[in-house]
């Protein structure tokens, strides 16, 4: 794409009431618009993150056996209240309206009562399970104090899968392939190594249910990792795990001295619950066995914020300069800066397009200092720099985001060294 036909623009400041850091970069650097508190506009830099994003746990979903489906938004009151899920004292942040009918309708702010009913459809024996749904659908939640940017809103992508199974024992082996999966998925987008397995209190639903937490100043958690496994991440084994502030609160230190964790800041990115039969058992949803008894389905829930991902990934990935995609979910993975060299950036823009790698061309006319500033600020992975200086030097300047080293690289090995 050529960044003089993109619409939007870098900007040195950020609105004075954004105080993520995540939120300041991600708004200077054209990737998303603050429509008003809690909501925030996808423009097409933030758009081509997010669905890269998207696209990685999708393809980990159906890799798990996923079956993807998208629900709708809006929630009919009568089902929420089989599960006592309705009622503001029971759920206090459901945004709710009324049709011209008078009658009242929620907008969703989770789906396991609609993807329940809907199973009850097509379940009636244990020839019909497992079954494994998920979809990636907007959640409407009215949180009392929206913050951290596209780290905590009020409308949001959710990707929500949810487990159909025979019994514990079954659910037990999936639920183990999916965190798993989480952890593929949370090593593919670049924050594997910041971000680790959490038990947590399971509430109403189990004893305890696990959340993935990723390391950050901007965490609204609190985590407590053993000395021994901090700087490790998702790399330490599965029957290894930080405790999450709620069970930390209520553990036994007998069984490990507190002086051996350490508290740090941490933002949730995904979780994994056992639902047991709380739905199945009140919405009617059960199967036949194979003695012909009529058994309650045994379920599961697992749940990604895609926007929140991209908001911490640029929480941990920038300098005082801007932003510092990974690789995997860079919009774009070369910047092609021209200065005052067109007709030979124009050639390397066509290779590279043709070579199906993805490339911002810019060639504005703009000072080369104002574009450097824009390339660090908007952060993709590779930097190429066609200028009389680099083609005197015998090629064009080729430059990781991370790094402070460049390279003079020869216009026809440019394809195979970015490939």
């Amino acid at each position: 794409m050529k960044q003089s036909q993109l619409f939007t623009k870098t900007r040195k400041q950020a609105p004075a009431d954004e105080t993520s850091r995540s939120a300041q970069l991600l708004i200077r650097s054209g990737f998303i618009y603050k429509e008003m508190s809690g909501a925030y506009v996808m423009l097409p830099l933030g758009l081509k993150v997010l669905n890269k994003i998207v696209e990685i746990i999708r393809e980990e979903m159906k890799a798990l056996g996923g079956q993807e489906v998208s629900l709708t938004a809006l929630q009919e009151k009568e089902l929420w209240e089989k599960t006592d899920r309705w009622s503001d004292q029971t759920v206090d942040n459901w945004f709710k309206t009324r049709l011209k009918n008078n009658s009242e309708v929620g907008l969703g702010f989770t789906h396991e009562e609609p993807l329940t009913r809907l199973m009850k459809e097509y379940i009636s024996s244990y020839r019909d399970l497992p079954i494994y749904a998920y979809q990636f659908q907007t959640k409407f939640r009215n949180e009392i104090r929206a913050k951290s940017g596209i780290m905590r809103t009020r409308e949001f992508l959710m990707k929500d899968l949810y487990s159909f199974s025979k019994n514990e024992e079954e659910h037990l082996a999936f639920y183990e392939k999916a965190k798993q999966t989480y952890i593929n998925i949370f090593n593919r987008v670049g924050i594997g190594e910041f971000t680790y397995l959490t038990f947590a209190s399971g509430g109403v639903f189990s004893k305890y249910s696990h959340e993935f937490q990723t390391l950050t100043q901007a965490g609204e958690d609190m985590i407590y990792i053993n000395k021994d496994d901090f700087g490790k991440g998702l790399s330490l084994p599965l029957d290894h795990a930080a405790i999450n502030k709620e069970i930390w609160n209520d553990r036994d230190k007998k069984q490990q001295p507190a002086e051996n964790f350490k508290a740090m800041k941490a933002v949730e990115v995904g979780n994994i619950f056992t639902l047991g039969t709380r739905f199945s058992e009140a919405l009617g949803l059960n199967y036949k066995n194979e003695t012909g008894e009529q058994v309650p389905v045994f379920m599961g829930s697992y749940g990604i914020g895609p926007a929140r991902v991209m908001g911490v990934i640029a929480e941990i990935f920038s300098d005082d300069r801007g932003l510092i995609w990974p690789e995997s979910v860079a919009p774009f993975k070369v910047h092609l800066l021209s200065l005052e060299q067109n007709g030979r950036a124009e050639k390397i823009y066509r290779d590279l397009t043709k070579n199906n790698i993805e490339v911002l061309y810019d060639d504005r006319e703009m000072s080369a200092g104002a574009k450097f500033a824009d390339a660090d600020l908007i952060g993709l992975s590779y930097r190429l720099v066609v200028s009389a200086k680099s083609l005197r030097a015998g090629g064009v300047e080729l430059k990781r985001r991370d790094s402070d080293k460049s390279e003079i690289v020869k216009e026809k090995e440019i394809v195979k060294t970015l490939k």
